[in-house]
């Protein structure tokens, strides 16, 4: 089973991510940005879905880290933020981020994009 990380500090969000994705994934989580950098390189996820507005390390910072290295480097990010402005699909593109999805989740939109990047 391919791997994801999660990282999201509201419960809810993280609740409703893996009851969608349990059955068809192993899942890890992190609660802010800080332990999503740590566990993306211990973890080796095969794709990261990364809140934006996350504590510690915002999920900006925590894409550029993540992509700057290059032992994580290769995994997928797909953003994923509930304050979705003008641009910021762009900006997320800029720090690294592989995709960029708003809140609330649309399941069948995020499905299409696991299987883009994980098949």
């Amino acid at each position: 089973m391919k791997t994801i990380l999660i990282v999201e500090d509201v419960e809810l969000n993280r609740d409703l991510l893996t009851q969608l994705l349990e059955d068809d994934y192993t899942l890890v989580i992190a609660v802010d940005g800080g332990a999503g950098v740590a566990m993306a390189a211990s973890h080796a996820p095969d794709l990261i879905l990364m809140d934006l507005s996350l504590p510690v390390i915002d999920g900006w910072e925590a894409t550029r880290r993540i992509k700057s290295d290059p032992a994580t480097a290769r995994i997928p990010i797909i953003a994923i933020t509930a304050n979705a402005m003008s641009g910021d699909a762009d900006k997320a593109r800029a720090a690294g981020c592989d995709d960029f999805m708003t809140k609330p989740v649309d399941e069948d939109l995020l499905f299409a994009k696991l299987r883009h990047w994980l098949d």
